[in-house]
């Protein structure tokens, strides 16, 4: 026997250099271990079971370390008759091999020693292993652990791309092409598996006995697995256990199943969803499945799931969910949802039936994929009660949503000069308050770039006539104003509208005096309709009479304007060279702006007709545009006076951090605007009421706060009615004060005090948003414990975990959002405050593994708490447990859920819950 010197360099095998069988084992020995990385097992065949028989029943299998021999039971493996035909393999790439003590070819027993931290490369396969013997004359290959004082070291591993596996020792048959594994340990999409002893039989199906399965990240001491007898694999395709059993951290249960099917593939494939069980307990609509169906993986673009809900009174839903994507073009979601509610018994006196439904579809395109035509899409529209008297979970935190709106639209850009742009939208907005919809189906507008006539061929334009400009803009309409009643009929039809509106902008602008600037502009306008009107008495009945006259007709509006404008800046410096005051200096900046516009009187396009009563004949004037899309033409000359005044107010304070030798710049008000106006020619009030609004950021600007009131400088007579008379001259103040609102909103987390920008942006958000609800929870989280989609990322919890102790949150993630509401109404001296209320949602992560987050609210108006609801979530390790609450209102309800967190087995779950008390029609 002939020693190398041992050497961590790599000693290259070519084909002339060694026999043909030995190479062939190290490459069969690659594909094999590459499958067994995928390894799951089921009860070793009736024909091989004579390689376990010759050990006692008791006896535990023990794994091949440090083998030198083979073992008497594996010459089982060899009996296959040898075919004298047989081929000679061949090797695509150089084979390197090392070992850190020794290097041993043995020509006379055949075989390779790799000896001590053992390490075989092949193409992308790595084997590594204290020991690695290949005996070329029984075609086994072998690879185990060295034992030593301290037990046993360098368990064999094998990497092959991301694949990896490693047990205790591997026994391999090139020529049967059969193997044992034993003590493997493998994983596979989360999948975690031990066997003591794994057989593969063939390319495509392996087995194994005997053994546990978990997706615990502690695979040394689980916090649960599965037991099995028997398991059968086909590699990424499916793996198949029979008689199971669940231990929780080693102690037996009697959770059991008889067999188990798991689809183990890497590409989306078709599978059944399971449903969630319950009862209506709160309702009569007794025992339930809801969110079960089957989920369609149509290929690598498109998917399908088809969910439904079945009560055992008879109520049913329906759910058709699609995804579609192709990278760097567009991709969107189609959703359809239905459901039939029924009350009570068919027969009885209170049964009632209900039919709802709800279509959403969004759809967004890369802005890449074509510069110049996008296509969008955001619909939600159905019945207007449809999130009101839905009895599925998904829709709780949508109830309070009192508007469906739709927008679909495509634009195109032509380039050149000029630039035109062309627009076609389709929207719908419904208030399910009242069931009124509209919808523009379509709207098509059309405009062309400003064009300059006059602006010099280079350089930059100056002075009025070189910056003349103007414009072509066109907009047309197909509206319907209909109710959800007859949405979808005919008869939606019959007041529909149409209309064009082309318009014509003439500008420019120029400086006056270096500090004032002043622009002009006159507008044309020409509206065109399919729909006018005649109107006369009938003086046989002597009722008015109005008749619609189809057909196109057109007219024409202008009307000029101008404005002038400047920037004042005032600063104050608190400065002191003596000493060091917080604040540095206060900037104050007013935009005060004056404007001058004429809007001509079109009398021509009114006319006139008698009306003759008891007290003699009157004229009555109208226009046969009075139900223009875009409204009538204007039959009063107008001659208005503009004055804004905007207001921005900023400070300079000393830096917190003393290093700095910057003054911080912090803004007091963001904006603070004054507008109102005087109409010349107005025989009376020609004052307009002065309209005050502003709004900051305060609190590092994590509190935003926003104002606005309303000031009529005219008075009231007894019946509250607006008089010509000032309300300083009728015994009052300047103004009167008419309306005011005021709103603030508030986000704070614990990363607002670590200088992070803390997001909220999980699954449960976008579905809220998707059906016209709020994002900031603060009307309840739309939640299905059972659908991870609709869950919180876990990723960010483990981002904490890496920060806490197991059982102590020493930094405690938090965040809290408040909202805050109050309007004033005071325009016939009504004097009340008509909303007033204060919204508020938040989280706390007691521990690591326990949280809780409430949403609600309190109208100080009615004096009650707004809807409420309650969550508790608690990280269970490879399990989590759910329960949120809605304790009070007439959508008291609650849900439990515990189940396993891998989607491999997330039907293994208890799901409990109590419905709201809804009734059909409310």
């Amino acid at each position: 026997m002939a020693f190398q010197k041992p050497s961590h360099s790599f000693t290259k095998i070519h084909l002339k250099g060694l026999r043909t069988t030995s190479l062939h084992i190290l490459f069969a020995l690659s594909f094999t271990v590459f499958i067994n990385t995928f390894s799951f097992a089921q009860e070793l065949p009736k024909n091989d079971t004579k390689i376990l028989a010759q050990q006692p029943k008791d006896s535990v299998v023990t794994p091949l370390d440090s083998i030198l021999k083979p073992p008497v039971n594996l010459k089982e493996i060899d009996s296959t008759k040898k075919d004298s035909t047989k081929k000679k393999g061949l090797l695509e790439a150089t084979v390197k091999y090392k070992a850190s003590d020794y290097v041993s070819l043995n020509q006379r027993e055949k075989k390779i020693y790799l000896y001590n931290e053992a390490q075989v490369l092949y193409q992308d396969m790595d084997i590594t292993a204290g020991i690695i013997v290949i005996d070329y004359s029984k075609n086994l290959v072998y690879a185990g652990r060295l034992k030593d004082s301290t037990g046993y070291s360098q368990r064999p591993v094998f990497k092959q791309g991301e694949n990896i596996i490693e047990p205790d020792s591997i026994v391999f048959n090139t020529e049967t092409k059969k193997a044992l594994v034993f003590n493997s340990r493998t994983e596979q999409q989360g999948f975690k598996v031990y066997s003591p002893i794994t057989k593969k039989e063939n390319d495509s199906v392996y087995f194994m006995k005997n053994g546990k399965f978990t997706t615990a990240e502690d695979e040394e001491d689980p916090e649960y697995q599965f037991v099995t007898t028997k398991m059968k694999m086909v590699p990424n395709k499916k793996v198949i256990v029979g008689p199971t059993y669940m231990e929780i951290y080693g102690v037996p249960t009697p959770i059991a199943l008889p067999f188990a099917f798991f689809p183990m593939t890497k590409t989306q494939t078709s599978g059944i969803i399971f449903p969630s069980f319950g009862e209506d307990s709160g309702g009569d609509r007794g025992y339930f499945l809801q969110n079960g169906g089957y989920y369609f993986a149509i290929n690598d673009y498109v998917d399908l799931a088809v969910l439904g809900d079945y009560y055992t009174n008879g109520s049913y839903g329906l759910r058709i969910e699609n995804n579609y994507a192709v990278r760097y073009k567009f991709n969107g979601n189609l959703s359809f949802r239905y459901e039939n509610l029924l009350t009570s018994e068919r027969g009885f006196p209170d049964f009632s039936q209900q039919t709802v439904y709800n279509i959403r579809w969004s759809h967004s395109q890369d802005a890449k994929s074509n510069p110049n035509s996008r296509f969008s899409a955001s619909v939600n529209l159905g019945s207007s009660n449809y999130f009101q008297q839905s009895i599925n979970q998904l829709n709780q935190a949508n109830f309070l949503n009192n508007t469906l709106a739709s927008s679909v639209s495509y634009s195109k850009t032509f380039q050149g000069e000029p630039q035109v742009n062309v627009n076609l939208t389709a929207s719908h907005r419904q208030n399910t308050n009242t069931g009124d919809i509209d919808l523009t189906l379509p709207t098509l507008q059309a405009s062309m770039s400003r064009v300059f006539p006059f602006a010099p061929k280079n350089g930059t334009k100056k002075g009025a006539i070189q910056n003349i400009n103007f414009q072509v803009n066109t907009r047309g309409e197909y509206s319907i104003r209909t109710n959800d009643t007859i949405f979808g009929t005919s008869e939606m039809f019959d007041d529909a509208l149409t209309g064009m509106r082309h318009t014509i902008p003439v500008t420019t602008n120029f400086k006056v005096f270096n500090h004032f600037s002043v622009s002009a502009n006159a507008n044309f306008e020409e509206t065109w309709t399919l729909k006018t009107i005649s109107r006369f008495q009938d003086l046989a009945t002597n009722d008015i009479v109005t008749i619609d006259q189809n057909g196109f007709d057109r007219f024409l509006t202008y009307n000029v304007g101008a404005s002038v404008g400047t920037t004042i800046y005032g600063m104050y410096n608190f400065e002191d060279e003596e000493e060091d005051k917080k604040i540095k200096a206060i900037r104050h900046v007013m935009r005060p702006s004056v404007s001058y516009s004429i809007n001509p009187a079109f009398d021509q396009y009114y006319e006139t007709y008698d009306v003759i009563d008891a007290d003699g004949t009157t004229t009555e004037e109208f226009t046969r545009f009075e139900n223009s899309l875009f409204g009538r033409p204007g039959n009063r000359l107008s001659n208005n006076v503009g004055i804004t005044l905007g207001n921005n107010l900023e400070a300079k304070i000393r830096a917190k951090d003393s290093t700095q030798t910057e003054a911080e710049k912090i803004i007091i008000l963001n904006n603070l605007n004054f507008a109102t106006s005087y109409d010349i020619a107005a025989d009376s009030l020609r004052w307009s009421p002065v309209r005050v609004s502003g709004g900051t950021q305060i609190l590092n600007k994590k509190m935003s706060i926003n104002f606005g009131m309303t000031l009529n400088p005219y008075a009231l007579d007894s019946n509250n009615s607006l008089i010509n008379t000032f309300n300083v001259n009728n015994g009052g103040s300047l103004f009167r004060l008419t309306s005011a609102n005021m709103n603030m909103s508030y986000t704070l987390s614990n990363d607002s005090f670590s200088g992070k920008d803390s997001k909220d942006d999980d699954a449960s958000s976008n579905q809220a948003a998707r059906s016209g609800g709020r994002t900031d929870d603060l009307f309840g989280r739309s939640q299905d414990f059972a659908d991870k989609r609709l869950s919180d990322d876990d990723d960010k919890k483990k981002d904490n975990e890496e920060e806490n102790n197991e059982f102590y949150n020493y930094k405690m993630p938090w965040s809290l959002r408040l909202a805050y509401a109050v309007n004033y109404s005071n325009t016939r001296r009504e004097n009340t405050i008509s909303s007033h209320s204060l919204m508020f949602s938040g989280d706390v992560d007691l521990s690591p593994r326990w949280s809780v987050g409430a949403s609600s609210g309190y109208d100080f108006l009615n004096q009650g708490f707004t809807y409420t609801q309650l969550r508790f979530e608690r990280d269970l390790l490879s399990w989590r447990m759910n329960f949120s609450w809605i304790p009070f209102s007439d959508r008291s309800s609650w849900n439990f859920f515990i189940g396993i967190k891998s989607n491999l087995l997330k039907d293994l779950k208890y799901d409990q819950r109590r419905q709201p008390d809804l009734q059909v029609g409310n």
